[in-house]
């Protein structure tokens, strides 16, 4: 054993003696301390992160003005529970979000500290707005790890021993052209799925029991498919014709990760209600349910929030960020991030057909290993066999999926072309050697 890596194996000795077994451990680097994309271990080796904490530092890590913010917020107040003395933070952000995220001529924010929360309070605003009690949801869906998110979430990995699961939950397939078009051409497959949504209303759920339709524009854990405009376009109208709350969830989605503030800025469409988290606050627990007023102020005063709803430490991290944000334009270099990403996996794909699938929105990017290019053989162990190989040349990858056989890329947008250059030969020459290239 090499010395570089004495300290992380104690380390995560003493994690897997005190923590429960039930925490996940999706790569085994450990932290020190950590600046833009490079996480330093505490061996002292630099790591290039291409997994953004899970899609949570697109500002990148420790960004200087919102390290600052936080520190000036935390001289000031740690707590008093918005709903028992209010501060200027909270609302602050909330005219912030609603200005980044206009949902029709009014809109109206709610502040909570995680996306689970904020998916739960969303469908509670939608029953109440509509008096109806069921929600549509979809397969390969990720919405969060508390009971009705975890209801929401279509992966059954999540759910072992965890239920009896939430009521009047129904799901439908999510359209992923790339696995289940077959010799259709993608429009008669999304025309098909359409008709599917429509003869639910006849074979899955009354319409006038049904509250809210909840999806993510580009799935997350699901595998980073992104729903094609037609289909999102339909469900919008589907929503009307019904009086149901079209809720988008962009926890992962949101934030320039896509090249937009949210994703469902691209779609043409307006949600009801959407929610965001992860990388709004560059890693402090924040989290948001933004809709149109109407619908927002249809919950009972007490119904919807807690204690923690919006700390104004958090808060202020969130200002920050966002102002960070605008200051350095990450929208466009998401967009730049993306383009390369997606060019050099392009011409990776070309030379391993093993790589079934590449897609994604702005920097949102994931690719698929299938066997016998063939999408529904997916190919989980070479995917394994890749992110464990990036990894022990110090790059920190994720995979994504139902069948665990898509690597998603989540590299802070603030990477350096140099550092994005290194990651990617990284991770094009383990590529090649696990498939004999």
């Amino acid at each position: 054993m090499t010395q570089e890596k004495i300290k992380s194996l104690q380390l995560l000795e003493r994690r897997k003696k005190i923590v429960a077994n039930g925490v996940g451990v999706f790569n085994t680097a450990t932290v020190a301390h950590a600046k833009g994309a490079i996480i330093t271990d505490v061996d002292g080796n630099e790591l290039i992160d291409f997994a953004g904490g899970i899609g949570v530092v697109n500002a990148g890590h420790c960004p200087e003005p919102v390290v600052a913010a936080i520190r000036e917020q935390a001289g000031k107040y740690l707590h008093t529970s918005f709903n028992v003395v209010t501060y200027e933070p909270y609302i602050e952000l909330c005219e912030e979000l609603a200005e980044i995220l206009p949902h029709g001529d009014h809109t109206k924010v709610m502040l909570i500290s995680t996306g689970a929360e904020a998916v739960e309070n969303a469908i509670k605003i939608a029953r109440q707005a509509t008096k109806r009690p069921a929600v549509i949801c979809f397969s390969d869906a990720y919405h969060g790890r508390t009971m009705m998110a975890m209801t929401l979430t279509s992966k059954l990995t999540y759910k072992p021993g965890c239920g009896p699961f939430s009521p009047e939950v129904y799901r439908l397939p999510f359209p992923n052209v790339y696995r289940y078009k077959g010799k259709q051409d993608e429009d008669t497959y999304i025309d098909e799925q359409l008709r599917l949504l429509h003869e639910s209303v006849l074979n899955l759920v009354d319409p006038e029991s049904l509250a809210a339709i909840i999806i993510e524009p580009i799935q997350g854990e699901g595998g980073f498919n992104p729903v094609p405009k037609k289909y999102l376009q339909g469900l919008r109208d589907f929503c009307d014709t019904y009086g149901v709350m079209l809720i988008l969830d962009e926890v992962q989605s949101g934030f320039c990760r896509t090249g937009h503030w949210a994703s469902w800025q691209h779609y043409g469409i307006t949600p009801d209600i959407s929610t965001y988290a992860k990388s709004m606050g560059s890693g402090l627990p924040i989290a948001a349910v933004v809709g149109k007023a109407e619908i927002m102020d249809s919950a009972a005063p007490g119904s919807i929030g807690g204690t923690y709803i919006g700390s104004p430490v958090c808060c202020a991290a969130s200002l920050a960020t966002i102002k960070f944000m605008k200051e350095i334009n990450l929208n466009e270099k998401a967009l730049v991030v993306g383009k390369t990403i997606m060019d050099r996996l392009y011409k990776l794909k070309e030379e391993c057909p093993e790589i079934g699938d590449v897609r994604g929105v702005g920097a949102m990017i994931g690719f698929e290993f299938v066997k016998n290019n063939d999408p529904t053989q997916p190919d989980a162990d070479l995917c394994s066999q890749i992110v464990k190989g990036c990894s022990d040349l110090g790059l920190i990858m994720l995979s994504a999926g139902t069948h665990k056989n898509i690597i998603r890329i989540l590299s802070p947008l603030v990477i350096t072309p140099e550092q994005l250059d290194k990651g990617m030969t990284i991770l094009e020459t383990v590529i090649k050697k696990a498939t004999n290239k």
